[in-house]
């Protein structure tokens, strides 16, 4: 996980409209960045609709939400049309940024070891700076939690 107080990794991706977001786009605003392993799967669902229906009041304070996870811009597109997700989803396939971002981990699953996305959120200020990180994040709580501690 990356330090609080570092400046965050810049990147460019596409979202689920396919178009090209990138993270300097919002210098001078707040940014909610999570990572989660995979579309369409129960916790991931669960915390993307968390973030849904808390995110008029992610806008009320003037703060972005992005979600970023290896799935394809059109998984993405499928993910948001599904579940109604108004905030941007990004598509690392090549997990670069996942990797800047040190959240490509070794994950146990029922007792086998293999490397994956850890459920992660970071809070970027509106100079880039990482100002919060949890890691391990519970996908229920943690949306709530970070609009709590804005």
């Amino acid at each position: 996980m990356l330090k609080i107080g570092t400046q965050a990794p810049q990147f460019t991706l596409k979202d689920q409209e396919d178009k090209e977001i990138s993270l300097s786009s919002y210098l001078g605003k707040k940014v909610v960045l999570y990572f989660y392993p995979r579309d369409n799967t129960p916790g991931c669902t669960r915390q993307a609709c968390a973030f849904r229906d808390l995110y008029k009041g992610f806008l009320d304070k003037n703060i972005q939400v992005i979600g970023i996870s290896r799935d394809s811009v059109e998984s993405h597109k499928k993910f948001a049309e599904k579940y109604q997700l108004p905030f941007i989803i990004l598509a690392d396939k090549d997990l670069e940024i996942i990797k800047a971002y040190d959240v490509w981990q070794e994950k146990k699953t029922c007792g086998k070891v293999s490397m994956g996305v850890v459920r992660t959120t970071y809070i970027i200020d509106e100079n880039g700076i990482i100002q919060n990180a949890q890691e391990k994040v519970k996908p229920d709580t943690n949306p709530q939690e970070i609009l709590n501690m804005l």
